[in-house]
């Protein structure tokens, strides 16, 4: 058996908090992993407490009870070699450590050596960085640890090579985000290319908050070649062969094409999001546009029809079409489908207001009234029900503000607020070809918020493809609007775009959470000030 081991891959979705919970799924892995004659079991990165467990690190009690439930894990993870991910105390630092469990007992402690502090990132506020390598022996070889950042550098590496390992085992909270996919293979390519070590590549999956972790495990051979790529948003064990730096025994699983990509993160975030959270069920405003559409449909795959609700909100401004269209897709996809006008309340509430706004002419302030009555409406079924509502906007109307505070951001969970709209027309034409359950008409018509007569969006925005253009580069790549104008965008175009996004921020802080699909989200990644008089480079 010497210079070759079995090793499992435990790609699996523990929930912040749940220790217990996240010690039974390690335990399951195990068993799945010994019944296949493993050697070896490696789980991701915290995976005993879940990742990012944020400000539950500065609780010094968090520490004890991820202590204890990892002796009891130790002590119940019998017949192989068991390497977890978790929080750990040592000599009064805090580390984001992975121990080795063996034979009853914790016998090594690696300590991530490199924090990162970028996009969602901040473990610098949490952790202190470990300097030294750690590597154990099972059957003659020589398994050296490294924790997810620590093998985007080189030195890391290089310090279990010098220790003596023959392979690395890697363990990974790594969230997805449009190319992060092949980014990691590229990077692990450059640690092989260098290290002349085989890599085990094991991550995290599932949806925590804003995040979703998307799998895609993978083990590459000590001369670069990818021998074994996990399937994508899906909790399984995989068992691999690991000899004289090869890899055997996997599968090679090839990812979807980014739209596919996309709607699997945004399927995994809403099921975790509503289930781990104890919520039976989601209700979603229907309008017979593209967005409400693809947050319908996102919410069936994630729940099932049986635990979604959509409500369509017709207000005098609805044309017939979007009726037609919202009541196909909802028989398309099998859900309770209501319909209620809102014409008596816009009526009552013209009245009320009516001796205050005498002589005013009508402007967006009605119109904002009607979405606010679709807000109030929807969370009325929200309380009496106890679903949770998902909002529908996307990031390019997050980045302008072309949204409602109290109406349409009313909700507790923001499907699409990372896509911008030209992803969302991807996205939704993918998930037609799984079948098609959107309407044609929805996916070809002008966009409109149908708030007044004969709107669409371009009415108040450049077109979706310039605006989308413009908003990526000031907001994800950080150009100025002069770098922008100089690429050939109209200045006219960018300069109405830059000064909407940064007027907005006010209401950005005041929407729901939303899933994470790119490298930049208004979110974690986003921290710019509500109150600020700095003025961008023209």
């Amino acid at each position: 058996m010497e210079n070759r081991l079995k090793i499992a891959v435990a790609q699996i979705n523990p929930t912040v908090g749940d220790l217990a919970g996240n010690a039974r799924r390690i335990l399951d892995a195990v068993a799945t992993a010994v019944e296949a004659g493993a050697d070896v079991l490696v789980t991701p990165e915290l995976a005993l407490s879940g990742y990012p467990p944020e400000d539950l690190l500065l609780r010094p009690d968090f520490y004890r009870a991820c202590a204890q439930q990892l002796d009891s894990l130790a002590r119940a993870a019998e017949g192989l070699v068991l390497v977890v991910g978790h929080p750990t105390v040592h000599r009064g630092g805090f580390f984001n450590g992975a121990s080795v469990l063996r034979d009853g007992m914790v016998v090594e402690t690696y300590r991530k050596m490199r924090l990162p502090n970028y996009q969602v990132f901040d473990e610098k506020r949490y952790f202190d960085a470990g300097d030294e390598p750690c590597v154990f022996a099972v059957h003659g070889v020589r398994c050296g640890i490294n924790i997810c950042a620590d093998v985007w550098d080189a030195w890391p590496v290089e310090e279990a090579r010098r220790a003596g390992a023959d392979l690395l085992l890697t363990l990974n909270a790594s969230p997805y985000h449009v190319g992060k996919v092949l980014e990691r293979q590229r990077v692990l390519s450059d640690r092989v290319s260098e290290s002349g070590l085989s890599v085990l590549y094991v991550n995290m999956v599932g949806g925590q908050d804003e995040l979703v972790f998307d799998g895609g495990s993978m083990a590459l051979d000590n001369d670069g070649r990818l021998a074994y790529r996990s399937a994508l948003f899906e909790s399984r064990v995989d068992v691999l062969d690991w000899e004289a730096g090869r890899w055997s025994g996997g599968a090679l699983c090839e990812p979807d094409p980014e739209a596919g990509e996309v709607y699997g993160a945004l399927v995994v975030g809403v099921r975790d999001y509503i289930d781990k959270n104890g919520f039976p069920g989601a209700l979603i405003g229907l309008s017979g546009g593209i967005d409400s559409a693809l947050t319908l449909c996102v919410a069936v795959d994630a729940l099932g029809a049986e635990r979604v609700r959509a409500i369509m909100m017709a207000s005098p401004y609805t044309a017939q079409m979007s009726l037609d269209d919202a009541r196909a897709l909802a028989g398309n996809l099998g859900v309770e489908y209501d319909e209620i006008p809102i014409e008596p309340a816009m009526q009552v509430y013209s009245e009320m207001l009516a001796p205050y706004f005498a002589g005013l002419p009508a402007d967006t302030t009605e119109e904002n009234l009607q979405s606010r009555i679709r807000g109030n409406l929807l969370m009325a079924f929200s309380n009496k029900t106890g679903r949770l509502v998902l909002t529908t906007g996307n990031k390019s109307e997050m980045a302008t503000g072309y949204a409602t505070l109290y109406g349409d951001m009313a909700g507790g969970f923001a499907v699409l607020k990372d896509l911008y709209k030209t992803l969302v027309y991807r996205v939704s034409r993918w998930r037609n070809t799984v079948s098609p359950v959107i309407p044609e008409n929805i996916i070809v018509r002008p966009p409109s918020a149908e708030l007044k007569p004969d709107q669409t969006d371009q009415d108040s925005l450049p077109p979706y493809e310039v605006l989308d253009a413009i908003i990526e580069a000031y907001m994800e790549k950080d150009e100025s609007p002069a770098e922008i104008i100089a690429r050939g965008y109209p200045e006219e175009d960018v300069r109405r775009t830059v000064s909407m996004l940064r007027r907005n921020e006010y209401k950005r802080r005041q929407a729901p959470v939303g899933i994470r699909v790119t490298e930049r989200a208004f979110g974690k990644d986003w921290r710019y000030p509500i109150t600020s008089r700095y003025r961008d480079e023209y």
